[in-house]
């Protein structure tokens, strides 16, 4: 069962999006260098339809996204709590932020519009680094296209 701590509104982790961000407890991805290592724990409350249904509905007008952040233990679990989310809300796009480096086979890509995927590896940076390991996909008719040159800065 996949547990959720907090969530915010968030304008960073995907491009063009106003996105509710949904963090995700119980990460057993484990970083070196996580600045989220709160997230490791086995806390929060579960993240059901009916609990994702409350964390939307005061944003619904405003945000354009929903982001998990996490919930790599249960993979299968955030598939399906987005392809339900895509059923009841058609306009909103979804995301995933997975510390995993790729895709499980559980998944259904067709579920989201964004998959990052990639641990944290402090000497290679974030997705702002021209260096990281990490990838953000733009999912689009069931192929993933690699965004993540649209973290980095100009300059």
């Amino acid at each position: 069962m996949l547990k959720y701590l907090n969530s915010d509104i968030v304008f960073q982790e995907i491009p063009d999006e106003v996105s509710l961000a949904i963090n995700i407890t119980g990460c057993p991805c484990h970083c070196p260098g996580c600045h989220s290592k709160y997230l490791w724990n086995d806390v929060g409350e579960p993240l059901t339809d009916e609990a994702l249904d409350k964390l939307i509905e005061p944003y619904r007008n405003q945000i354009t996204c929903v982001a998990v952040m996490g919930g790599d233990a249960c993979a299968a679990e955030v598939d399906r709590l987005m392809h339900n989310l895509r059923q009841r809300y058609t306009k909103l796009r979804t995301a995933w932020y997975s510390g995993r480096s790729q895709l499980s086979p559980s998944l259904n890509i067709n579920n989201f519009d964004y998959i990052k995927l990639g641990p944290y590896l402090a000497h290679l940076g974030s997705l702002r680094s021209r260096h990281t390991n990490q990838r953000m996909y733009k999912i689009t008719n069931g192929k993933m296209q690699d965004i993540t040159s649209r973290f980095w800065r100009r300059s």
